[in-house]
């Protein structure tokens, strides 16, 4: 396995650079399914037929813990990236872990509000619009729940192997997956949340 020391680890071979651009790819096919549960909902958002509209059942508190926690975890996510790259495997994990922490307090915030929502009426099987909602915010939080557990794997592996140009690979390609899910967030506190609140 050939090394090109000129360019940070997680570029240093072929076979990783294949690997981010493969990722890239994915995020494609991604960026194809957020868009069509997005299309459904803005299809679906105003039929509620008798349960509760957007504007009954968001409340702001909750979306904007959520929003800052989730957005505080892109930094975080970053600062790792950037310890890696100093070789800083110490601060890395450092920060790596407080990104996970961030993304589990997201998840409970959601976990508390679809509890809340199915407690005021509003379920999956209440209306078209509450099932496209359920499954939208669903969606993502199945995404940052499986964030939680890769992160975690690949915390491990870097505390037992060290920052390789193998590890370093699949922590940028990490990095780029929890980015991924920050920039799904915006469009869902922007275009479901503030919007259904008006």
């Amino acid at each position: 396995m050939k090394i090109d020391h000129s360019v940070p680890k997680e570029y240093a071979t072929e076979e990783n650079r294949l690997k981010i651009f493969g990722f890239w790819i994915f995020i494609g096919a991604e960026v194809a399914l957020f868009g069509t549960l997005f299309a459904t909902f803005f299809t679906l958002v105003d039929h509620t037929a008798t349960g509760p509209t957007g504007h009954e059942i968001f409340e702001l508190p909750p979306v904007l813990i959520e929003t800052f926690v989730l957005l505080t975890s892109s930094f975080t996510i970053g600062l790792a990236v950037n310890a890696m790259r100093l070789g800083a495997k110490k601060a890395m994990l450092v920060f790596m872990g407080i990104t996970l922490l961030l993304g589990l307090g997201f998840l409970s915030v959601e976990i508390y509000e679809f509890t809340t929502y199915v407690h005021e009426g509003a379920s999956l099987q209440t209306s078209a619009f509450t099932s496209a909602l359920l499954t939208l915010l669903g969606t993502h939080g199945a995404h940052v729940t499986l964030g939680f557990f890769w992160g975690l794997f690949i915390m491990i592996q870097v505390a037992r192997r060290g920052i390789t140009p193998e590890t370093a690979n699949k922590s940028f390609i990490f990095s780029l997956y929890w980015h991924f899910l920050d920039v799904i967030w915006i469009f869902i506190f922007s275009f479901v949340y503030l919007k259904g609140m008006m």
